[in-house]
């Protein structure tokens, strides 16, 4: 595989020639969303399409499109790629509870020629259950004790609330306008049960103001690590969740004595259920 751009030269110790290695990661941008992974997963399946681009024996890469920074670039679905990749490397699959987009990853699949993984998510496939894991399964094995205790049944595990804060701030002189170098940045909270809040969010939720609490305790004191709301609320969508309620407020105090300045703050929390 060409692959020039993750090459590099090194002296060969015997010899002293200088030779040129391939890079065994790989950069993608599939659909806006970049993935780093290495190129023996993207080949785990020589009968696949990422398996047959990236062949070792073939320069079909190098007809792929490239991004502005080099990359290569995949127009498919960016968010469903990732489960095309836990596949490549694992041979199964873990979706979230309430996956509701299991039909578009059935087509990914497809398009990225993986029979197996199209009959996994295949909902009469007899072998479904074998392969096909939610978050939630994969945590109560083996582990289940520590994450939930032993009252709870398993109903209840999966369904709660999770309450979604989002403050912003902005000052404004006397004809009202807001300053935007005087806007402060916008901090979205997530208040819940933690276990629900890592389900949906992941690596996204800052947890250095709440340490050492366990999945099943309730907290106030996650933050996300991005500051969009629509991107919160599409991850909370993608897990099932749907909005129950929201309210909002809005407050004004002046910058000091001195001048008719004032910052106003807005607070608005939007809760969302799942059953």
């Amino acid at each position: 595989m060409a692959l020039t751009e993750n090459c590099k030269t090194y002296q060969s110790p015997k010899d002293g020639v200088p030779v040129q290695t391939s890079s065994d990661v790989i950069e993608l941008n599939v659909g806006g969303q970049v993935y780093y992974t290495r190129h023996a997963t993207l080949t785990s399946i020589p009968n696949s399409l990422l398996g047959k681009l990236f062949s070792a024996k073939k320069d079909n890469s190098n007809d792929l499109a490239r991004d502005l920074r080099g990359r290569y670039f995949i127009d498919r679905d960016g968010f469903l790629f990732r489960y095309v990749l836990d596949y490549l490397r694992d041979k199964h699959v873990v979706l979230p509870d309430h996956f509701p987009e299991k039909g578009r990853l059935k087509r990914e699949a497809e398009y990225f020629q993986l029979p197996e993984l199209v009959k996994i998510l295949t909902p009469d496939d007899k072998r479904t259950d074998e392969y096909l894991h939610s978050d939630y399964d994969e945590a109560s094995q083996g582990s289940d004790q520590r994450l939930y205790p032993s009252y709870l049944d398993s109903r209840d595990r999966r369904h709660g609330f999770i309450t979604v804060g989002y403050k912003g701030s902005c000052a404004a002189g006397r004809e009202g306008l807001a300053d935007p170098k005087a806007r402060g940045l916008p901090q979205i909270s997530i208040c819940g049960r933690i276990g629900l809040a890592k389900e949906v969010f992941g690596d996204t939720l800052n947890e250095n103001r709440d340490p050492e609490r366990p999945q099943e305790r309730y907290t106030s004191r996650l933050f996300l690590k991005f500051k969009h709301l629509e991107r919160a609320f599409d991850m909370l969508a993608e897990s099932g969740f749907h909005i129950v309620a929201c309210n909002s407020s809005l407050t004004a105090s002046f910058v000091s004595r001195h001048t008719d300045d004032k910052l106003w703050c807005s607070y608005t929390e939007y809760v969302f259920y799942r059953k």
